[in-house]
């Protein structure tokens, strides 16, 4: 009945050599929610570069991440796997000893099995342990912080106990102690990597993921944004959109726009709770830390030109889990031994005729391995659980947040995200049917991935990477 959870996903895979092996990038945004770019409502401030890129490529209207927060979300991304395949749950700490675990195989490993450079460049948050870092999960090269930029002693709503935040070249830390001067020049540093990473590489395939810790709090920017639309959200925003101008504007010097494939998204939705330092997500409900619509459906954009069609959009369902296999097919590389969920997404993305989403249903699990929702066709079921929101409270400035109130779900509830993507009317009781048959799904789907609000294991869960000294001292 759970297609995507059977086995490992067959794939018909084109021929290509090494001089037409396409390019792939990914900028992903860290809290960037549905509506906080020009091509999805963003008002208040200019993103140029992602308009730019939206009228020469494709929207994704419906597209998902498995967890609506940062260490789940990534694995998701990078393995093809839902997060509680992998074990790997919400943000993990900076002395958490677990992360991604090096048997599983990412989208750099698997490239480079056709001879591609990859990189990764900003934030990684799938394991601190020097033997967890990107340069063992298949990345030549690494530069950034092993985790949020939250995760630092200076932030006011951190636990003082965290260590000082580390920036890391390949598992070297180069500097042990990131201040806040030095926060104002990441988005600035990532960019110059990435281009220096593009140049050096421009005559073999690469793979580049650049993950912004940006716009994670605490917000900084450089000074050559700084006040330049009034809000400081609003002033990284820009210097965001100026990033991907700088890697369009070098493809484009390259001679490389033809031959490479960019995905634009984010890891989650909106931090509510953050009032003016967070962004928005749109018309949909709720945000991070949840998995209503504003806290695992988040904007994307992917442009190719001459392979994906120009100034399209598609309300047809995509995920992150999706990206490893699509990227598979198209670079002829193997996909990985163990089973993962994703499934080729080419068809949709290029726009072919009468294409459909690659899954008959997404699933969408919070911290501590509870599946909470999932998402059918037009259908998105809510189980049982616990969630957080806003209610009414006065929205937060500066920075400090206001709590959430905790609200508890007691029965199912089913939404036409067709008709109503803001999920306000429940349509359990007119349509029993259709609530019956997302309950055996989901049913499915704990007894392969477990949830431990049943307290099942889960039948096709391996385990999460640890480093057996313990976590690396920072």
């Amino acid at each position: 009945m759970l297609r995507t959870l059977a086995a490992i996903v067959a794939l018909t895979f084109v021929s290509a050599t090494a001089a037409e092996l396409p390019n792939f990038v990914i900028i992903f945004m860290d809290d960037l929610g549905y509506g906080d770019i020009g091509p999805f409502g963003a008002t208040g401030y200019a993103t140029p570069n992602i308009d730019r890129m939206a009228k020469e490529g494709r929207k994704f209207t419906r597209f998902y991440v498995s967890s609506p927060v940062c260490s789940a979300s990534r694995a998701a991304l990078l393995t093809g796997c839902y997060n509680a395949r992998v074990s790997i749950h919400g943000a993990l700490g900076p002395k958490s000893p677990m992360g991604l675990n090096p048997e599983e195989m990412t989208i750099a490993e698997g490239l480079k099995q056709k001879g591609y450079a990859t990189s990764a460049v900003g934030k990684w948050h799938l394991g601190r342990p020097a033997k967890l870092l990107p340069i063992h999960q298949g990345f030549d090269e690494y530069l950034g912080l092993p985790y949020s930029n939250d995760m630092w002693p200076r932030h006011p709503e951190t636990p003082k106990d965290y260590p000082p935040l580390p920036l890391i070249e390949g598992e070297r830390v180069i500097d042990d102690n990131v201040t806040a001067e030095e926060q104002a020049q990441l988005t600035t540093r990532y960019t110059e990597r990435a281009v220096d990473f593009i140049r050096r590489n421009k005559d073999k395939p690469f793979f580049l993921y650049l993950a912004h810790s940006m716009v994670h709090v605490p917000l900084y920017v450089s000074e050559k944004y700084a006040g330049k639309t009034g809000r400081l959200f609003g002033d990284v925003m820009e210097e965001v959109d100026w990033s991907l101008g700088e890697v369009m504007r070098t493809l484009s010097e390259l001679g490389l726009d033809e031959k490479t494939l960019v995905v634009f998204t984010s890891d989650n939705g909106p931090w509510l709770s953050y009032g003016d330092h967070c962004g928005s997500a749109g018309p949909l409900r709720e945000g991070k830390g949840t998995c209503w619509e504003g806290g695992v459906r988040v904007p994307c954009v992917m442009r190719w030109p001459g392979r994906i069609p120009a100034g399209t959009e598609t309300a047809e369902p995509l995920g992150t889990i999706d990206i490893l296999p699509t990227f598979a097919k198209l670079a002829d590389a193997p996909l990985p031994p163990l089973t993962i969920d994703g499934r080729d997404g080419w068809p949709l993305i290029s726009g072919m005729p009468g294409a459909k989403s690659p899954q008959e249903t997404y699933l969408f699990y919070y911290e501590n391995d509870e599946l909470q929702a999932l998402t059918s066709g037009r259908w998105k079921l809510q189980l049982p659980h616990t969630y957080r929101t806003l209610g009414d409270q006065p929205k937060a400035t500066g920075g400090i947040p206001v709590k959430y109130q905790q609200v508890k779900m007691e029965q199912p509830e089913l939404y036409d995200l067709e008709a109503e993507p803001s999920e306000a009317n429940n349509l359990a009781e007119r349509e029993p049917a259709e609530l019956s048959r997302l309950l055996a799904i989901a049913e499915a789907a704990r007894d392969e991935l477990g949830d431990t609000l049943t307290k099942r294991k889960g039948s096709g869960v391996r385990p999460a990477g640890r480093d057996p000294a313990g976590a690396d001292a920072p």
